[in-house]
């Protein structure tokens, strides 16, 4: 079993700037995707970026140029780093981690994007 703890989410103001973390525990098997999901109040969960236990990064076009999504040298612990964030970015952001078919979320933390 896997479990994924996020942290770092809050309330920032617009052209702020705030980086996720999510730690992975468990039975960690590679290869591996680590991913940054968001869902909005009524809206659909919707993928933000994502990291391979190779590196390769794949970033949805709302959010390319303004965030970059990392892993520590571990590859148990993945980073989203947002800057220029404006109001349209406030969603829930869960932690995803996939592995061997099988998908793994986090609890999700908040992010307010507002003056």
């Amino acid at each position: 079993q896997v479990q994924l703890v996020e942290s770092g989410g809050g309330l920032v103001q617009p052209g702020g700037s705030l980086t996720l973390s999510c730690a992975a525990s468990g039975s960690i098997f590679s290869p591996n995707t680590m991913a940054w999901y968001r869902q909005a109040p009524g809206n659909q969960r919707e993928l933000v970026a994502s990291i391979t236990s190779s590196a390769r990064t794949n970033y949805a076009e709302p959010v390319k140029g303004r965030f970059t999504i990392y892993r520590d040298y571990t590859k148990t612990t993945v980073y989203l780093q947002m800057n220029s964030l404006k109001p349209e970015d406030t969603a829930v952001y869960f932690c995803y981690l996939g592995a061997w078919g099988v998908d793994y979320w986090g609890q999700g933390t908040q992010v307010t994007v507002s003056s």
